[in-house]
């Protein structure tokens, strides 16, 4: 019976996070557009998350974490949540959310690509199909937002996506061992301190230039910017954070990763109702590619 209520508590958050990683998609679109730099937003996501996980911890047994274990979080800090979110958000800058969103479910594929050259796993027949398929995909992406995309620099975009999705790859197969031997919280809170220590120094340069944190904006629309920012930092990046564990524990790493392509979907869903993207003919034959293309690569 505990089983089943797990089991069904973990389709619940696994369903949840990536629904709410889809609607911070448009969300941070929209931030970047009218409220903030992309460095006040990553500085915002890292205090933020810094402040909520260590007050967290605070209340939770204390777990003592190696030397050397501790110097591998943080660098996968710097590299899976500093270096990626930072290329995201420059991307989004330049692209449309649908294209990012399709261009972010390639990542099983990238982390399958890399840990068949890095680690020497095996590759069938069905996964090198799923490949290309994916391949396939990404490349319209790339030649329809060259000819006419509707972003300000689509390619631009794709290549800083692209970027993102591989440095997410890096993280996470450097961090593999690691992630398995302490809780999110005790990972999440030197992760995010040691990117709050990277980033707010390079984000102060910004803040005059950010209108969410100026005094001469501080009217009703001011308040739809932060509504939007405190949606990114409690539910896009702490409450996510937190679910995503949890289903693993319970779940399948393929049932886990088929629920990531949710994300597309809810992200171009908001994004065209909203007005921040068009419907063109590509997008849904990318995503049919580059979805079909993930789900060949995380069959078992």
């Amino acid at each position: 019976m505990n089983t089943t209520r797990n089991n069904y508590q973990a389709h619940v958050a696994i369903l949840t996070a990536n629904i709410i990683f889809g609607l911070g998609v448009p969300v941070t679109k929209f931030l970047l557009d009218t409220w903030v730099t992309p460095m006040t937003y990553m500085a915002f996501r890292c205090v933020g998350a810094t402040l909520i996980f260590w007050a967290i911890a605070a209340f939770l047994p204390k777990e003592h974490v190696e030397r050397r274990d501790l110097l591998v979080i943080m660098a996968g800090g710097l590299l899976g949540f500093v270096i990626s979110q930072t290329l995201t958000a420059w991307s989004l800058q330049y692209t449309t959310p649908v294209y990012f969103s399709l261009i972010a479910t390639l990542t099983p594929i990238a982390t399958m690509l890399m840990a068949a050259l890095f680690l020497g796993e095996h590759i069938t027949g069905a996964k090198t199909l799923g490949v290309l398929l994916a391949i396939a995909g990404a490349a319209l992406m790339v030649f329809v937002g060259w000819q006419s995309g509707t972003g300000r620099n689509d390619l631009l975009g794709i290549v800083l996506a692209l970027l993102s999705v591989l440095t997410w790859v890096v993280y996470l197969l450097i961090t593999r061992s690691v992630s398995q031997k302490y809780t999110a919280v005790t990972q999440m809170k030197w992760i995010f301190l040691v990117s709050a220590i990277a980033v707010v120094p390079f984000a102060l340069g910004d803040v005059d230039k950010t209108p969410l944190i100026s005094a001469a904006t501080l009217n009703a629309d001011w308040w739809w910017g932060a509504l939007a920012m405190a949606f990114i930092v409690v539910f896009a990046t702490v409450l996510g954070y937190f679910m995503i564990p949890y289903a693993m524990q319970y779940l399948r790493a393929t049932t886990v990763s088929i629920y990531t392509n949710l994300q597309p979907v809810v992200a171009s869903l908001v994004a065209i109702a909203i007005s921040q993207d068009v419907f063109t003919w590509d997008k849904p034959v990318a995503a049919v590619l580059v979805l079909l293309g993930a789900y060949l690569v995380t069959r078992e």
